[in-house]
């Protein structure tokens, strides 16, 4: 297996579970992960929050962990990259706003490169306008954002990820076994023990 490059653009506020499990998973597996977001650079720290399922109409949310990021997104060149990984939460609801960001999803698409997107993460790939026609999870509230998008929803269990073409993509931080797994094999990485 040739290890990847990976980009992984956050946000702050990205969901603690979906941006730290994914960022060290592929580490793990010899890949190279870039985490970047707009405004900041190499060193800066992103807030993440954990979002849990406790019962209520919807996730609750609490303060995680600082994550420092190791690229500055103005100096990357998507061309360099073999994947992208999208992290829910909070934080997709304004990488949309970014023309930059946007331009960079649609790249990977417009490319046929594995994309990995989780939880809020549609919303990014709605404000891309990179969903017509395809099948997508996400976290269920935002299955009229896919919809409205063009997309297909996946009503798949929590802990499920569903492939459609170059996306794997899941509802929640309860589906990383799966959606990492699904991920690594359609970029062809294959782990032995």
């Amino acid at each position: 297996m040739a290890a990847k490059n990976i980009l992984m653009i956050c946000g702050d506020y990205c969901e603690d579970y979906e941006t730290m499990v994914p960022f060290q998973v592929l580490l793990a597996v010899g890949h190279t992960v870039h985490a970047v977001c707009p405004d900041k650079k190499a060193g800066d720290q992103i807030k993440t929050a954990i979002h849990d399922f406790e019962g209520a109409q919807t996730y609750s949310e609490k303060p995680g962990h600082n994550f420092t990021l190791n690229a500055t997104l103005a100096e990357i060149n998507v061309q360099d990259y073999d994947a992208l990984v999208l992290p829910g939460g909070r934080g997709p609801e304004y990488l949309r706003t970014y023309p930059a960001v946007v331009a960079m999803v649609k790249h990977f698409f417009d490319a046929n490169k594995p994309v990995a997107a989780i939880c809020h993460a549609a919303q990014l790939l709605a404000g891309s306008d990179v969903l017509k026609g395809r099948t997508c999870s996400a976290y269920p509230a935002c299955q009229v954002e896919v919809e409205r998008a063009g997309g297909i929803y996946a009503q798949i269990p929590i802990d499920g990820a569903v492939t459609e073409g170059n996306l794997v993509s899941a509802p929640a931080w309860p589906a990383h076994p799966a959606w990492m797994a699904q991920f690594l094999a359609l970029m062809g990485t294959r782990i032995t023990l």
